[in-house]
């Protein structure tokens, strides 16, 4: 899905409107890069688990008020606000500044299209840093601790200064590396070597792509992957509906586990759909599976080939005459 707004006019969106909400934030996605040791491969297309790196990235700032992905427009898992630094290939700061254009939150998620273990719980944690900080951004650090100024949340009004700052000085930002930006810059550092991986080259990719099917990763890569595709934005108790489809492989045979999963979700999309109808439906389930596995285990097997034509609940009849 995608939404093609323009950048708007050199200088637009200065900073925060007036009554903003505090709590709200702003994303800027740079998604533009040449991606050299990838041999100009289209690296924010390129696939980890099923999903475009792109659209991992767009998952872990789901959050945001404004999504804008600097890079010409193409297809997307949800909508954002399109932008291009003039003329393209300008560089990371380039690109940052086209992107702030349209953001008007307080605090703005600044971000590479290559990260496919970053999640919204660490963008949430950056978050949650800068507000209860007097620092002008929170940044991540690689397992070298080597700053990730592209993994990072600013005060948006901050980096308005900084940009113009620079291009003051410079004449411009094209070519200009973002630790320029850095030191400018008071900056609280957070490290986190996974979230912080980004994909430079297909080595990275292997071993991103490697790391998402281990034993610990794997499940919840998956629903994610799920979800993104047929665009549910919904969660559950993962672990709830796992016992469920034990529950019904064991107690009842081995394919009642994907069509009672399969139910319990038509179940929960009748009754309004959401997290407690889905918990209404897996408990109900769970519950005759149960009942179903107990009646199974209770029933005496003597009893029955002794007499096989008597139901377990049947009353024998002792009239006189019986018989």
């Amino acid at each position: 899905m995608t939404a093609y707004e323009p950048p708007g006019e050199p200088g637009a969106g200065p900073g925060p409107a007036r009554g903003a909400d505090p709590a709200a934030y702003d994303a800027v996605v740079l998604a533009g890069g040449a991606a050299r040791r990838l041999g100009g491969t289209d690296k924010p297309g390129v696939r980890v688990g099923g999903r475009a790196l792109l659209d991992r990235v767009l998952a872990a700032c789901g959050g945001a008020r404004t999504t804008v992905v600097v890079a010409a427009p193409r297809p997307t898992a949800r909508a954002v606000t399109w932008a291009r630094e003039d003329p393209p290939g300008g560089g990371p700061l380039a690109a940052l500044g086209a992107g702030l254009r349209p953001v008007t939150a307080e605090h703005v998620v600044v971000l590479s299209a290559d990260l496919p273990f970053l999640r919204e719980r660490t963008v949430e944690r950056l978050l949650g840093t800068l507000r209860t900080s007097g620092a002008d951004g929170v940044l991540l650090t690689d397992p070298d601790g080597r700053d990730q100024p592209l993994v990072a949340a600013y005060r948006t009004r901050r980096l308005h200064e900084t940009l113009d700052l620079l291009t003051g000085r410079h004449g411009g930002l094209d070519g200009l590396p973002l630790r320029r930006l850095v030191a400018e810059l008071d900056l609280t550092r957070v490290p986190d070597p996974v979230a912080s991986f980004d994909c430079d080259t297909w080595d990275d990719i292997a071993t991103a792509r490697a790391r998402i099917r281990e034993h610990g990763h794997v499940l919840d890569e998956w629903i994610s992957a799920v979800k993104d595709e047929l665009g549910i934005d919904l969660d559950v108790d993962t672990r709830a509906l796992l016992d469920l489809a034990r529950d019904a492989a064991h107690g009842v045979d081995r394919p009642a586990a994907p069509l009672t999963t399969f139910l319990v979700g038509y179940a929960a999309a009748r009754a309004g759909g959401g997290p407690e109808a889905v918990a209404e439906a897996s408990r109900k389930a769970a519950a005759l599976a149960a009942r179903w596995a107990e009646e199974s285990t209770a029933q005496d097997p003597s009893a029955a080939s002794a007499q096989p034509d008597v139901a377990p609940d049947a009353t024998p009849d002792t009239r006189p005459d019986a018989g």
